[in-house]
């Protein structure tokens, strides 16, 4: 009988669950309105030693490597070469089996505040997609080595969310390349 109990008590949660993510406005498919979109980017340089620097593009996804113009094993299998060409310019390159996955040649301001960075991406089929990213400096002193943050990236109308219920209590969202995050609330 007190198995028959929980196995009661198990479907009524489960029907409570689901019934919960079927009433919840934020799961569903969600399309990005460029008219009324951003995109906000935060990169920071860190100094790690002697011509040494990490760099964090993202939450957890950083790259240490020496500024000495040699690709060095770096995220997700790729390689990093950042080349000083002068005191305010450097080349960065990333490289996936010896292809070129991105170059940004980043150019820092007399003032030390503003970071151009004209970044190309290569597509395997051999065409490219540039941005001319302009970041603000929003912490450190001088040189690379600060917090950057930029808006000038314009927003693309193809990119979709799909948010998905997760685990009862929480939210599971699905972004391009189909990247993962998962949210308990």
């Amino acid at each position: 009988m007190l198995s028959r109990g929980y196995r009661l008590l198990l479907v009524a949660c489960l029907v409570t669950g689901t019934l919960w993510a079927a009433n919840d406005p934020f799961v569903g498919k969600w399309k990005i309105d460029p008219s009324k979109s951003k995109l906000n980017d935060e990169m920071k340089v860190e100094a790690a030693g002697v011509n040494k620097y990490t760099l964090t593009f993202a939450p957890g996804i950083a790259d240490t490597i020496v500024a000495d113009g040699n690709d060095q094993p770096a995220l997700r299998g790729t390689t990093l070469s950042i080349t000083v060409q002068g005191p305010n310019h450097w080349e960065v390159i990333r490289k996936l089996k010896g292809r070129t996955l991105l170059t940004g040649y980043w150019t820092l301001s007399a003032e030390g505040k503003t970071l151009n960075d004209a970044y190309t991406e290569y597509a395997p089929d051999g065409s490219t997609s540039s941005i001319p990213n302009v970041y603000q400096r929003t912490a450190g002193n001088s040189g690379f080595p600060g917090t950057w943050d930029s808006d000038s990236e314009k927003v693309k109308a193809e990119i979709e969310l799909q948010i998905q219920p997760y685990e009862g209590d929480g939210l599971l969202l699905i972004g391009p390349d189909a990247e993962i995050n998962k949210i308990r609330r």
